[in-house]
Order: structure tokens, then C-alpha cells, then sequence
């Protein structure tokens, strides 16, 4: 069974293993998306780190206050809303570029799909 930060065995080593696999997953998605860009392993871990920490306290505000024009779209503004969180990342952190909305989104989506299958693979 695979150990992940919700599970009972959950340890230092477990998260750590997590993300660095999440720090890969970036990694990978900066070599797949142009205009998203990553200067090195460090800079993706860091940024996977920062991304999840945008991702549990960020973006339910942000999905909250967006929740009209997500529903008027049929979610299809989710897109831009976590394209929106992984700008706001990148701008925070150096050695993390995003350089345009199109990149964001992409990248987030990209993001989710390489994050889930290196997840599902190696942990």
C-alpha cells in the first residue's frame, strides 16, 4: 500500500520522499511546457512545496470568491485559477518563471497530470 501524507504510517521520511517526487514532477513539467521554467532540482522542490502550501491555503479563498463565474463557465474557470496560483508561486520564488497565462495554464495542467502519474508510479 502506498504511504502518502493522509495515510496512519505517515513519517518524515514518507513526506520528504513525497515531495521530491513532487519536485521531480515540476522539474518535468518546466522541460514539457515552454515559458515555464525552472533553474534547477532545488528550485523544484522548493517550488513544489510552495505550490502545495498555495494549493491548501490559497486557492480555496480564491475558488470561494471566484465560485459565480466558475459556475457561470461550468468550470471550466478552475483552469485559470490554478493557472493563477502557479503565477502567483512563480512570482514569489526566484529561479521559478512563469511567463504567461497560457504557460500557467498548460503547466498546471501538465503539473497535475505528471505529478499524478510519478506519484502513482513511485510511491
Amino acid at each position: 500500500m502506498p504511504i502518502t501524507p493522509d495515510s496512519e504510517s505517515f513519517s518524515f521520511t514518507s513526506f520528504a520522499l513525497y515531495w521530491m517526487v513532487s519536485g521531480v514532477a515540476v522539474l518535468v513539467t518546466s522541460k514539457i511546457v515552454s515559458g515555464f521554467r525552472v533553474s534547477g532540482f532545488f528550485t523544484a522542490v522548493i517550488a513544489a512545496l510552495a505550490v502545495a502550501a498555495a494549493n491548501a491555503v490559497l486557492w480555496p479563498v480564491l475558488f470561494v470568491l471566484t465560485l459565480p463565474l466558475t459556475l457561470i463557465t461550468l468550470g471550466l474557470f478552475l483552469f485559470i485559477l490554478n493557472g493563477a496560483v502557479l503565477k502567483i508561486c512563480a512570482a514569489l520564488l526566484p529561479g521559478f518563471q512563469i511567463e504567461s497565462w497560457w504557460a500557467a495554464i498548460f503547466g498546471s495542467i501538465v503539473l497535475s497530470i505528471m505529478s499524478s502519474l510519478l506519484h502513482y508510479l513511485l510511491i
